[in-house]
């Protein structure tokens, strides 16, 4: 029988199948932040529970902490219990954590594949709807609620009902300057939100076999917003090639065993899925989203669509009240505020040279408030200095913080002012995201910089050509 590569990681961690068609399913690694986790913390404390495998867990601080002056403390009150709340419970059952100055700190989706804690084949959760991020290494990666955080704190396993299986395959290499953000964007307002709702989604073609792993995470993490529970892509010689070397892979002693098992994790061919959806890598073009859903989206040199073309006029035109927009208006007209760079989607190395380049040599347009750049971890942010980048931003006027997930969410110090607008490297744009009555456009990393040069939207391959 063939099988999905979702088939073969279901499968090798299936304990028990049960009479009402889910399973249990072992985790192997699990993830832990300041936010999701204290009220888990406490099940266990109430009802006298263990942690069953303190050696699969690893905490981070991200959604909280400040990204500018933390040798002032964390002072809003809210943000300092939640962290200092995680930084008790880890101390109590001795749980690893990369807290403030740790250098390995940072998004918890970025740190994840970065040391090696994300591995083939694994399955892998966190309190976080994006770990599906960690897909891009061939994991079974999916977010959880806090009662399912307590349960594999406790068990080491959760009872999951299996999705079916969508095969989404693109093909051919995208264009230059076009990256895998506008890829996913751009797939998601052809299939809309819930276009993967029921889902695991495998990306394939040689348009996904073609890019980083990098690109291939920024893919994986915003396929929640297309509705699925967890993407995934089959191991290959790329993976092999980011993953060699990094902190947490298994001892010389095993390695060879666990890259025969990593060499197997690819669907087999002619395997059957459920749905199967085709595009072409050279029909992208910069996108960029224009409402409160990221499947609101069109070309940078584009409009914004008339109500002919909503299903939910009512919705439709209460988003274009909330983002101050109007039908027919041009993308490029539509004038800024804010530029973010950074969020576990678009904050890793990769992505900060990507804006760079742009960057390089230019100015922040005097209509531009504030554009920061926050680095996806300590790491990201020690390479990108050895590298220069930050001195490229910081000449044009871009502030360079410390790793966090930073504007991203209205959870911590950076957000946006009532009716602000943000050209955002973040994934999610609904009301509010970003800060109270904020308005969101979702972009890759080099529209976020050329937005902030021009002070408005604008196409990023034209402007690199004329460069």
């Amino acid at each position: 029988m063939k099988n999905t590569l979702y088939d073969k990681i279901w499968e090798d961690h299936c304990i028990r199948k049960n009479d009402d068609n889910s399973s249990l399913i072992y985790i192997d690694r699990h993830l832990i932040h300041e936010v999701t986790s204290p009220q888990a913390f406490d099940g266990l404390d109430i009802k006298k529970r263990n942690i069953w495998n303190k050696n699969s867990i690893l905490a981070t601080t991200d959604h909280n902490v400040p990204t500018i002056n933390r040798d002032k403390g964390i002072t809003d009150p809210v943000s300092k219990v939640q962290i200092e709340t995680l930084r008790d419970n880890c101390n109590k059952h001795s749980i690893e954590l990369y807290d403030l100055g740790n250098i390995k700190q940072g998004i918890v989706h970025v740190i994840g594949p970065e040391l090696g804690l994300t591995q083939p084949g694994m399955t892998l959760v966190c309190g976080d709807s994006h770990t599906s991020t960690h897909g891009a290494l061939a994991s079974l990666a999916f977010g959880i609620g806090t009662s399912d955080v307590e349960h594999v704190l406790a068990t080491q396993c959760l009872n999951l009902t299996k999705e079916k299986n969508f095969n989404i395959i693109v093909n051919n290499n995208l264009r230059p300057f076009i990256t895998s953000k506008d890829l996913i964007l751009y797939i998601i307002g052809k299939i809309g939100t819930s276009g993967g709702t029921g889902y695991t989604i495998e990306y394939t073609g040689d348009g996904i076999s073609s890019l980083s792993i990098e690109s291939r995470m920024t893919i994986c993490n915003m396929t929640i917003e297309a509705g699925a529970k967890s993407g995934l892509m089959s191991f290959d010689e790329t993976t092999h090639d980011y993953l060699k070397d990094r902190e947490f892979l298994p001892d010389a002693k095993y390695y060879d065993q666990a890259l025969k098992y990593w060499e197997t994790l690819v669907s087999d061919e002619d395997v059957i899925f459920d749905r199967t959806e085709t595009f072409n890598a050279e029909d992208v073009e910069p996108q960029v989203t224009w409402g409160t859903s990221p499947e609101m989206v069109t070309s940078v040199d584009g409009t914004i669509p008339s109500s002919d073309a909503a299903s939910n006029k009512e919705e439709y035109e209460n988003t274009l009240e909330y983002m101050g927009l109007q039908s027919g208006t041009d993308i490029k007209s539509i004038p800024l505020d804010k530029i973010f760079i950074g969020s576990c989607t678009n904050s890793r190395i990769e992505d900060l040279r990507e804006a760079a380049e742009v960057i390089k040599g230019e100015k922040v347009a005097s209509n531009i408030k504030q554009a920061i750049v926050v680095p996806g971890s300590g790491l990201v942010k020690a390479q990108a200095e050895s590298e220069g980048l930050d001195k490229i931003f910081t000449n044009a006027g871009f502030e360079w913080r410390d790793p966090g997930c930073s504007m991203c969410l209205g959870m911590n110090d950076d957000f946006l002012q009532p009716y602000e607008r943000c050209a955002s490297t973040s994934n999610r744009n609904f009301q509010g995201r970003q800060g109270d009555k904020g308005r969101t456009h979702l972009v890759s990393p080099s529209m976020a910089a050329i937005a902030g040069i021009k002070g408005h939207f604008y196409n990023v391959r034209e402007f690199m050509n004329e460069k």
